[in-house]
């Protein structure tokens, strides 16, 4: 060892020590035991529904490893046979695709407006933008019902898309601007010598250089829409909710459909984290890359 190196080895602090020292093996098995940890409850719902209901009621999912004969399709076969909760995965999904395209297309125009249009007042608009951020859904949902009563959208897949949307926006304009923000002003310059417009430059190279954050904001939107339940009770129609609401509605005394509310809450759940995998690789350069500038 060098003198440099002991020098330094003497100026690093004790824990400084031990985290280098622990960051081999050590660490990455504790992070799978987390991980593994954290996975427990999704595969404990898994196996619930796999189960029937009878054998629900007698023991816990994990015997399903020492009695496989357990294992069973009929509560899907049930699911399917259930016209509400199928029903209400084609409600979810004709909410949460509108209201995830929407803010995307909105929030990429005004995330360029802020960037590299020059208008009065911008920076104190985009202040204005910042701070709806910390808005809470529930001061709105008072107020938005009245408005949505008068114009005849209330408790219906419209008045839901849009309240969605209307909520997704702050966010969407603030990750967006930032991350345009971010394209070197030498690249816009060459493309409107080449004669390129607004709407061009717009759409041949902010878009497709900003497919990263467009990938984590879809991610974030469709994430929170399809799981929500407070607006969906509020604001959707009761007689053909989204799956949310159907899988609280199937909940019975007793429990005695555990079968029905495992398999459709297993698979309420496959959607988005199939969306989720499907743009993991652009989700984590998205977001470092738009969340600061």
């Amino acid at each position: 060892m060098s003198a440099a190196d002991t020098v330094v080895r003497a100026r690093q602090s004790l824990p400084a020590r031990i985290a280098a020292r622990l960051g081999g093996g050590a660490v990455r098995v504790f992070l799978i035991l987390v991980g593994l940890l954290w996975l427990m409850p999704t595969a404990g719902l898994l196996l619930s529904s796999l189960r029937d209901k009878s054998d629900i009621a007698a023991s816990g999912w994990w015997t399903v490893f020492t009695r496989p004969s357990q294992l069973t399709l009929d509560s899907y076969g049930n699911l399917f046979a259930n016209d509400k909760v199928t029903h209400s995965l084609l409600t979810t999904a004709l909410i949460t695709v509108p209201a995830t395209v929407l803010v995307i297309l909105v929030g990429a125009l005004a995330g360029y407006a802020f960037a590299w249009l020059e208008f009065p007042g911008r920076d104190w608009w985009f202040m204005v933008v910042v701070g709806l951020l910390v808005v809470p859904v529930q001061v709105a949902l008072i107020p938005v019902a009245k408005l949505f009563s008068a114009l005849g959208i209330f408790e219906s897949t419209v008045g839901v898309v849009l309240f969605h949307t209307a909520f997704g926006l702050p966010f969407a304009i603030f990750l967006l601007r930032n991350f345009f923000a971010e394209i070197p002003r030498e690249l816009l310059e060459a493309a409107r010598l080449d004669g390129a417009g607004e709407i061009r430059l717009f759409t041949r190279v902010v878009l497709p250089l900003g497919g990263p954050a467009i990938a984590s904001l879809g991610i974030f939107q469709f994430l929170w829409v399809w799981n929500d339940m407070l607006v969906a009770l509020i604001f959707a129609d009761s007689g053909n909710p989204p799956v949310t609401v159907a899988l609280q509605q199937q909940v019975r005394q007793f429990g005695d459909n555990v079968d029905v509310l495992a398999s459709g809450a297993f698979l309420s759940m496959v959607v988005p984290l199939a969306v989720f995998f499907a743009f993991q690789r652009q989700f984590v350069s998205g977001v470092m890359a738009g969340a600061v500038k």
